[in-house]
Parts: C-alpha cells; structure tokens; sequence
C-alpha cells in the first residue's frame, strides 16, 4: 500500500534534505537498521535495555518524541515529487524502505509499544536521499559527538517544577532542605546544580538523589509514569517504598536527617574533614546501601530516632578503632568496589556488638 508524505525543503552546507511527519505505525513498518558490527553499516548494536525503556516511556500520558528521526533513503524505493508549494515522497508500506541513521532506539521502542499495547503516534522525520556509506557515518558520527550531557544535578532539579508526584521529585525536595537548612547534616554540603556552595559542597546533588531513590523505588520513571496514569504503586521490598507510596515524604526527610545525623555525631573529625570519604561519593553512597540493614533494625526495635543510630554508629566505631579501619580511600577506594566494601564492613563490625 502506497504512502504519501508532504516535505519540507531544508538547505545546508551538507546539502538538501526534507523534513516530514510519518505516523509511527508506518514508520515501524518499513524501516532497517545495519549495525556496525553485525552488516557492515554505521549503527551501534541495538540495546534491549533502551528498547524497553522507551517502550514503557510511551506508557506516559505526556509522552514526547519532538526531535527527529533522521533516514537515509534509496530514490529507487520510492517516487519523489515537487511543485512550487510542497514536495512529496510517496513509498510502499514495506518491510526495507527507510534506512535508519539516528534514531533506532525510539523507533524500536515504539514498534515495541505499539506491539503491546497500541501505542501510536506522529514522529517528525529527516528524509536524506541517497547518501553514500561516508556521508551516513558521517552524519551519525557528527550527531552522536557533538551532544552535550546534560548534568543530572539540572536535571533533578527540574523536577521541582512538576506538579506531579515522583521519586525523584521528593528525593529532590529532601536534597534541597538537606543542603538549606542549619541543623541538616548536609547544610551547604550539596553541590546544586553542580555549583559549590562553600568549601565543604563536596557531594553532588545528582549523587545524593542517586542514592536515596534506591531505597523507595527499583524504576523511577516507571513509577512517575504510573501516578500519572492513576494507577496504585506496590511494594517493592525497599525500607522507605511505602512511606513514599503513603506520601508522607516529610518522615522519610527525618529517617535520612537522623541516620546521617548520627554519623555526624559519632564521627565529627571523619565528616567534616576533606581528608576522608565520609561526605564523598564512597562514602555517602556506602552508608545508603548499608542503611536497610540498620534500619530494619529499628523497625523491630520500634526506634528511628537520631539517638537509635547514633547508637549503632557507636558500636561501629568501637570496632572500627580496634580493627583500625579508617573512612580513607586507601582503605576504601573510588567506585562501587570501595562503596560496597564501607556497607559490609559496617553491617559485620556491627553484628560482632
């Protein structure tokens, strides 16, 4: 069955291209991929991780997919035509048409959806005709180099902005109060928006944010996307998954300012010093991968409070003095090594009390 799209007309130096709309379902249809590694051509290999991240994005009521899907395409595949207002491409829905040069992700993300559950929508297309083997690479290499990573401190931080509820935006909210208010174990200790505050900003928003969503939600996005639908959150076996689901964020704010208080308490020279890990990223996020140990602790013991960890930091630091266990990066290096390392030599130090 033949298609007809109405283009656009776009001259660069690279040449002339066209710009389209095309109804996803007919883009899924009719397009190929040759990967570098498999058929000689200029893509990376298909990730099935982003394929399914893009799928249950589409999920998302306020879905968006506003840049472009850039194709090659062969004239001999379909007819090209022109007058003094439009120009048009006309095609066969066919298997092979389109020859994707930047993009394959979303649309395979989309095929995915629309596969599951009907998902379909307008893309916006670059049209490219004829282009040799160099001019691909060379496109796909020029847009793949030249995008800059956006800082997800900025990112996080955009979260405020959203009227809806996610864990993301209440782990932002918690960092935020954290790094403001006098009292707070991280008072002027967050890097916002990878600004340093003061001489002791020596953690990222980003990493603090990292960290705490990994005790209230195994999937974010997909969490975000699910409050937006209205449907009910469940548990997920996370300490601080239902007092998110039960929105009562301003407890899980006091859990996190007592258990990092009471570090701060227990060991005043190790947090406020730069020559230890203790407010780094090792260290941080070492005593958030350690937290669900101690805080189960608590919940049996019916005790959450800043002098229940302190308490338990205490008895660590007994044994840390006698094994002469030290929080530096000699001993507990960069990385998720020396950040694992930190949580299970707390948790056992712990248990010989």
């Amino acid at each position: 069955m033949e298609k007809t799209i109405n283009l656009i007309e776009i001259i660069q130096p690279i040449g002339t291209f066209y710009v389209g709309k095309m109804n996803s379902e007919d883009l899924v249809n009719s397009f190929y991929v040759r990967s570098r590694v498999d058929d000689d051509g200029i893509q990376r290999l298909s990730s099935r991780k982003r394929v399914d991240e893009i799928a249950a994005y589409c999920k998302d009521p306020d879905a968006a997919f506003p840049t472009p899907i850039i194709l090659s395409v062969d004239s001999s595949k379909c007819k090209f035509g022109e007058n003094s207002s439009t120009s048009t491409v006309t095609f066969e829905n066919s298997k092979d048409t389109f020859e994707i040069i930047d993009g394959q992700h979303r649309v395979k993300g989309i095929k995915q959806a629309q596969n599951s559950f009907g998902f379909k929508c307008e893309l916006l297309v670059v049209f490219m005709f004829d282009l040799t083997e160099e001019e691909k690479a060379y496109i796909f290499s020029t847009i793949n180099s030249n995008q800059a990573k956006v800082d997800k401190s900025l990112i996080y931080d955009l979260f405020e902005l959203s009227t809806e509820r996610s864990p993301l935006k209440t782990c932002h909210y918690i960092a935020r109060i954290m790094n403001s208010r006098e009292g707070f174990p991280f008072y002027q200790r967050l890097k916002m928006l990878g600004k340093k505050e003061s001489e002791l900003s020596t953690l990222s928003q980003g990493t603090f944010v990292n960290g705490l969503v990994n005790l209230i939600s195994k999937n974010p996005k997909n969490d975000m996307i699910r409050i937006k639908n209205g449907e009910v959150l469940q548990d997920e076996d996370l300490p601080l998954r239902m007092l998110f689901i039960k929105e009562q964020d301003d407890i899980i704010l006091k859990i996190i300012k007592n258990y990092f208080g009471a570090v701060k308490k227990v060991f005043p020279e190790e947090w406020d010093s730069e020559q230890y890990i203790l407010t780094k990223t090792t260290g941080y996020l070492g005593l958030i991968k350690a937290f669900s140990e101690f805080y189960s602790v608590g919940i049996k013991e019916g005790k959450l409070s800043q002098d229940f960890f302190e308490e338990i930091f205490r008895k660590i630091k007994i044994k840390f003095d006698e094994e002469e266990i030290k929080f530096v990066s000699e001993m507990f290096p960069a990385g998720a090594v020396g950040q694992n390392k930190l949580k299970e030599d707390l948790i056992r130090v712990y248990k010989l009390n």
